[in-house]
């Protein structure tokens, strides 16, 4: 069971939600006396929400202003995208040589779990069952630093990821792919386990394209061609 969260996090999942979705629009301020109103709350939980979405890239912080909803270009979602794919490919590539017996059982048996759970329907026991699953790819690889620059890359694209989940059938999908990539690291094929790592992260990336197309006002190009040729999109 994932851990309880604290209310500032609830607060910053929630405002994080709205901001990827257009219900707070760029530039729009995060008014933390408005907002612990509406949460009910005082004004510290929201302060510390809004400290969090700074972190992640989602509110920009305006000197004597207070802070505001950033704008997240599609170019920017791009490249956070190609590089969340080469760190998460880098990851299932070591893993396939360095997991040890025990740890591609555990990996197979989360797997195992997360298929009984899209099975359920349970869609925040998925979320929660696929952040579990990229984890232990990133211990699977026994390199430190990989795992802390994917797990920060993560972080950073988290509203974004969880939002791939509305679009339909995704979560089976998801699951799928993920199989993939278990079958490539149990038979220790590190280049297949990393170009379905890879294919899995771009797949991600046009289903969040699908998610934000859907706002009014958020039309653009697709994304797919230049994601899958690993460049930025040229303007």
């Amino acid at each position: 069971m994932p851990p309880r969260l604290t209310r500032a996090q609830e607060i910053q999942t929630a405002l994080a939600d709205d901001i990827v979705h257009g219900r707070i629009g760029p530039g729009e301020a995060l008014d933390e006396t408005r907002l612990a109103a509406a949460f009910g709350v005082s004004r510290t939980p929201v302060r510390e929400a809004i400290r969090q979405l700074e972190a992640i890239g989602l509110a920009e912080a305006r000197p004597h202003r207070g802070a505001v909803a950033a704008d997240i270009s599609e170019q920017r979602l791009d490249e956070m995208f190609v590089v969340m794919a080469e760190l998460e490919a880098m990851a299932a590539r070591f893993a396939a040589a360095a997991m040890t017996p025990v740890e591609r059982r555990e990996l197979e048996q989360l797997h195992r779990s997360a298929g009984a759970i899209v099975s359920e329907g349970a869609l925040a026991a998925y979320v929660a069952a696929n952040d579990v699953f990229h984890d232990a790819v990133y211990r699977g690889a026994h390199n430190v630093f990989l795992a802390e620059m994917a797990q920060l890359v993560r972080a950073r694209l988290a509203p974004f990821r969880h939002a791939q989940f509305e679009t339909m059938g995704r979560v089976a999908k998801s699951h799928v792919e993920h199989g993939l990539v278990v079958e490539a690291i149990l038979r220790g094929d590190g280049e297949s386990a990393a170009a379905e790592m890879r294919r899995h992260i771009l797949v991600v990336r046009t289903a969040v394209e699908t998610v934000t197309q859907a706002i009014p006002g958020h039309e653009r190009p697709s994304v797919s061609a230049p994601l899958q040729a690993g460049a930025p999109r040229r303007p």
